[in-house]
């Protein structure tokens, strides 16, 4: 069964290569979806596809790349259709 989150990733997210990491982390379990900055310096990010791969995305998007500082992680499931790959923009 195909799930959709749609998470909101605050702290030092931005110019760490967090939308690049979690493409790469993305990819690694199958998921689909996007990683884009936001104005207020926070990341969105739109994790599609099987439960577990998304609920581990989900967990990793925690720790995030090397330089990150993640303070927050908020995580809604939605109802979407799941997009055909991952992207970042």
């Amino acid at each position: 069964m195909i799930v959709c989150k749609l998470c909101r990733v605050k702290g030092r997210v931005q110019g760490v290569f967090y939308r690049a990491s979690t493409q790469e982390q993305a990819e690694k379990y199958n998921v689909t979806g996007y990683a884009r900055n936001l104005r207020d310096g926070s990341v969105e990010v739109l994790a599609c596809g099987d439960a577990p791969a998304v609920e581990i995305l989900c967990d990793w998007l925690w720790q995030g790349p090397l330089h990150a500082e993640v303070d927050s992680v908020e995580c809604v499931p939605i109802q979407e259709k799941a997009p055909r790959r991952f992207t970042t923009g």
